[in-house]
């Protein structure tokens, strides 16, 4: 097989997340040789040391330390992945950004971003069922919008063989301080095949409990974002995959994930909300006697097509991918976000619950071919996003009565227009070897979108309505309108050896904000029982403005499979706009700002082939806007999350590992004065390999830390409310044993 064939069957297993390995599963180490195939770069198989920007990987054995020893997905992958933000305990991952910017998460090569920015993309697969995951950090102009921080990309397993193989694994998690403070998950899977087809089917159910925290408090629930307390999931995952002829080759994946509150305990503010109405934060606990008709919820449905055909049209390789995906989110019941009302108008305080529903599916081709020095990589993408949300509107006497316990739906109402954003792109990318150690590269993307906004009668005019004021309104107008932008990047690679490789990189990047917050909103006035709309913003008059970011990056690495190994970057990136958040009504807007984030990001370490080894990883950044008179300030609270870092020692060996890890969080104060509080965690893991499977062990916050998380801190800014109310907490010390066998 040449290195044009070659280069073909990767492409085939990876645009859609698949991922070829140049050595063999069984060493996990050697895994993070250069020498590694990856996609995430350039949408083209490129080995690590021949990407011109800071790339990370994080391999099945590393996810599964961490997922085993009691961390969720988003607490993995904010302590192994530099350039993104901690992650929280809950379910949102909301402002968790990479490099101060959006992230664009796929799975198996599919956005799980939408129009609507709901951040619940790491409530989307059971650890279970990941294979690796490949990291971009910063601004990339390949992969289009949402990527202006990076790109992860989550890639599922397939079977590795064609005879038939099984994978079972169990665990638990308890903190040990109370009858409900105990989570458990099983999880089995099947694989086989022969030289036609292969096939891997995998589920995993994890059933949560209650949290508590350092002092032996029950956690309060967050009722505005939901956590995974008394949380049942259920992770259904499947690849078939079939060689078709000598150079065509066709994979199918599906999934069908559900995650949702099971229980008859939530958060009692008190009766008639004792708690808040008479600042008695001590009447906000956790109670058992709730019943709400909609509870937290995610549901996601997802297919993805792909089909390759090598050596084509001179030589060139085709990737096809054709995905939908469905998406159905339930938010928890908390008071509403509604403004103060108008002069005359009262309404009673109550509680409701959002819903959210969104429909993606698009396609995907890309031609690739390499020559002796040069590689070209282009194609195209389609796609459409479509979404749709309500919220209910619970009764005020029944919600009340029991201080929230009990909520009864008495009507749904509007809560965001209707949306559709259509998206077709092309892009075209170059390799250059000019000289032996040098590789300069370039590439250009233009995307056209179409964005149409459906008619929508103000939120907070239907819920005047409901309660009696006004019987009808006028429609703030919809419309649609296009707007187009070109992305280009280019960069240089110079190659000392195999090992180690110094870059330089400027790329642009693109977020569009949420059509569903930016309109459907306007000025109202009632007159003769009838809302008039006094003005407003159409998408036809005013289409969306999006950010361009522009950035500027300078790096080194040097890795082996063993001994020391380092990569860091210094990193600048300049947008020509602000986003602004209006924590009253909860919509957007952009403000004529610039935006600047720069910094470093890095990981050192040493690793012995077997026995010691020590490490860690940092990224220092500042995240500032400029205003008209101060000049450079400390970005908002709301969007930008502390600098932090992470370091670890520990023993590795074919028997027996263990690892001793510890986290912080260094403290932010935004040009308002409002302030993040830094925290440190450490955390132990590790496991025992058996002749019969391998036990997986650990203590979660091993010194009881008592903390706020960032989001609980973020939440209270947000929503302006006593930190016993919002003020989402950490878990207290954990502990969790797990056994995996395959047979």
């Amino acid at each position: 097989m040449n290195k044009n064939e070659l280069a073909i069957v990767i492409i085939a297993m990876i645009l859609g997340g698949q991922t070829l390995k140049a050595q063999t599963a069984q060493d996990s180490l050697k895994s993070k040789s250069l020498d590694e195939v990856i996609v995430v770069s350039s949408r083209a198989p490129k080995q690590i040391s021949d990407i011109p920007g800071t790339v990370w990987i994080i391999d099945q054995k590393q996810i599964q330390q961490q997922i085993k020893g009691g961390a969720g997905i988003k607490e993995v992958l904010g302590a192994l992945i530099p350039s993104l933000d901690i992650g929280n305990q809950g379910r949102t991952n909301y402002a968790q950004n990479m490099r101060g910017r959006n992230v664009l998460v796929m799975l198996n090569g599919v956005s799980l971003n939408s129009a609507r920015a709901v951040s619940r993309q790491f409530d989307a697969i059971d650890p279970f069922n990941i294979e690796r995951i490949e990291v971009l950090s910063g601004a990339s102009a390949v992969y289009g919008g949402d990527a202006t921080g990076g790109v992860i990309n989550i890639i599922t397993k397939k079977a590795a063989s064609n005879k038939l193989g099984f994978e079972t694994s169990l665990g638990a998690k308890s903190g040990l301080r109370n009858k409900n403070d105990h989570d458990t998950r099983i999880a089995q899977a099947i694989e086989g095949g022969n030289k036609f087809m292969k096939f891997r089917l995998g589920a995993a159910y994890t059933q949560n409990a209650g949290a508590f925290d350092a002092n032996g408090n029950q956690v309060i629930t967050d009722v505005k974002q939901s956590d995974f307390q008394y949380n049942r999931s259920v992770d259904v995952l499947g690849s078939l995959d079939f060689k078709l002829a000598g150079n065509q080759d066709l994979s199918f994946d599906f999934q069908h994930y559900v995650s949702k509150v099971r229980n008859d305990k939530w958060l009692s503010f008190g009766t008639d909300y004792s708690g808040i109405t008479t600042n008695n934060p001590d009447l906000i606990r956790v109670l058992g006697g709730a019943h709400s008709d909609i509870v937290p919820s995610t549901t996601r449905r997802m297919l993805n097509l792909q089909y390759s055909l090598r050596n084509i049209l001179g030589g060139q390789n085709l990737l096809f991918q054709a995905f939908a995906r469905t998406e159905n989110i339930d938010f928890g019941a908390s008071f509403a976000e509604v403004p103060k009302a108008p002069t005359g108008i009262t309404i009673p305080r109550f509680l409701s619950s959002a819903r959210g529903n969104t429909d993606v599916y698009g396609l995907k081709a890309v031609l690739y071919k390499k020559w002796d020095k040069l590689s070209v990589t282009y194609g195209m993408d389609a796609d459409r996003d479509k979404f749709d949300g309500d919220q209910s509107i619970f009764n005020p006497e029944t919600s009340s009565a029991s201080g929230g316990l009990i909520n009864r739906t008495d009507a749904m109402v509007g809560r965001y227009p209707d949306t559709q954003i259509t998206g077709i792109s092309g892009f075209a990318q170059a390799d250059w070897n000019v000289l032996g150690k040098l590789t300069l590269s370039g590439g250009i993307r233009q995307q056209h979108t179409n964005v149409k906004v459906d008619d929508f009668v103000g939120f907070k005019e239907q819920i005047y309505m409901h309660f009696g004021y006004g019987a009808s309104a006028d429609m703030v107008k919809g419309g649609k309108n296009d707007y187009n932008v070109t992305l280009v990047n280019g960069s240089a690679l110079y190659k000392f050896n195999e090992k180690q490789q110094a870059w330089f990189t400027f790329s642009q990047g693109f977020a569009v904000p949420d059509a569903a917050k930016s309109y459907g909103f306007g000025k109202y006035e009632l007159v003769n029982n009838h809302w008039n709309l006094l003005n407003s913003i159409a998408v036809s008059e005013k289409p969306l403005s999006g950010v361009k970011t522009n950035q500027f990056e300078v790096g080194w690495r040097h890795h082996s499979a063993y001994g020391f190994y380092a990569q860091g970057s210094l990193f600048y990136a300049l947008s020509n706009k602000t986003l602004k958040i209006d924590n009253t009504a909860f919509t957007i807007s952009l403000l004529d700002q610039k935006l600047r984030n720069y910094g470093f990001e890095g990981a050192l370490g040493y690793r012995f082939e077997r026995g010691l080894e020590a490490g860690g990883n940092i990224l220092l950044m500042a995240s500032e806007t400029e205003t008209a008179n101060d000049g450079w300030q400390n970005q908002s609270v709301y969007t930008t999350n502390p600098s932090k870092f992470m370091a670890f020692t520990g023993w590795n060996d074919k028997a027996f590992s263990l690892r001793l890890q510890a986290q912080h969080s260094m403290n932010y104060t935004d040009l308002t004065g409002a302030k993040i509080t830094g925290f440190t965690l450490f955390d132990l893991i590790g496991d025992v390999k058996f002749l019969k499977g391998t036990v997986n062990f650990g203590v979660q916050n091993l010194l009881n830390r008592d903390y706020v998380t960032i989001w609980g801190q973020r939440s209270v800014f947000f929503y302006q409310t006593p930190q016993k109310a919002f003020g989402y907490l950490g878990r207290g010390r954990t502990f969790s044993l797990g056994y995996t066998i395959k047979f």
